[in-house]
């Protein structure tokens, strides 16, 4: 039975968590607020329009329009989301796999130095595919072997299962590996760039420019023509009105634009350090 806490539900409101966008928007709400009295006092107290203004016909647009910026939005953020989930199942697999060549070489190997070797080289390929998908230095400290310290290698995922292969074969070699079990082992091997090629398919395509640049203009206007009509329904009480709305809109634009790209460092994207720390624990833990 799943417990129910109110005071837990009400912290998701009331507490700002460092990947919310209440804070990243707030300079913008706080504009976007000033317009709408600049607006309200120009109506109200300048104009003076009446209720017989066709300014007011403007909530007609609102309501046309309403539905066609909610379709895009859901569009957007489903888009995004489906980017990010394909990003977890495939690290999901990148575990799963790892531990699964792991038990093997645990089980196939007999001389502990062929057993070190593949302790580090398995989780070394997580750590350093969650590197090259940030764009980051990867260090050559990370390994001791000679040729994942060579400069030759710009692709480092790449480097470390041509490593891999080149070990096992080198085992076949000297007969610590049967043909069998270099057949049992090779999917996995051939796995790990699989999943590293699918991560990069994500990285490397962006939801294309003008889509992403359309929905934020389109917000941006809707959002500024909200005064001229609403102004004659709520009075100043627009101002509060307009910025909650603006909020709703741009926050759902804002998180499809986070988490679009999985990869990346903000705090919505997928947490790739801890989950190559996990697979390397569970390596360390199965081949000893």
């Amino acid at each position: 039975m799943i417990s129910y806490n109110p005071k837990e539900w009400f912290s998701f409101i009331f507490q700002f968590h460092k990947g919310d966008t209440f804070r990243k928007l707030i300079p913008i709400m706080f504009g976007i607020g000033l317009y709408s009295a600049g607006v309200a006092w120009l109506e109200i107290e300048y104009w003076k329009l009446s209720d017989s203004s066709h300014v007011k016909n403007i909530t007609v647009m609102h309501t046309m329009l309403g539905f066609v910026i909610s379709l895009l939005l859901v569009f957007r953020t489903n888009t995004a989301y489906d980017r990010w989930w394909e990003g977890r199942k495939l690290w999901g697999a990148l575990v799963n796999n790892s531990r699964n060549l792991a038990i093997k070489m645990a089980v196939m190997l007999k001389d502990p130095a062929d057993k070190e070797i593949m302790r580090k080289l398995i989780p070394g390929f997580a750590s350093v595919l969650n590197l090259h998908l940030k764009n980051a230095d990867i260090s050559h400290e990370l390994f001791d072997d000679a040729t994942l310290a060579s400069d030759h290698y710009k692709h480092k995922p790449n480097q470390i299962v041509k490593t891999m292969m080149g070990r096992v074969d080198e085992m076949y070699r000297a007969g610590k590996l049967t043909g069998d079990q270099l057949i049992v082992i090779n999917d996995e091997l051939r796995s790990f760039l699989d999943i590293c090629g699918a991560c990069e398919r994500i990285k490397n395509t962006p939801i294309p420019y003008s889509y992403s640049a359309f929905i934020k203009k389109f917000i941006f206007f809707y959002v500024m023509t909200l005064p001229f009509g609403y102004v004659f329904q709520l009075g100043y009480f627009v101002i509060p009105v307009v910025v909650f709305i603006f909020y709703v809109l741009a926050s759902l634009e804002l998180i499809a634009e986070e988490i679009e790209d999985p990869f990346g460092t903000d705090p919505n994207d997928l947490p790739l350090e801890k989950i190559a720390e996990n697979i390397r624990k569970n390596v360390e833990e199965l081949i000893y």
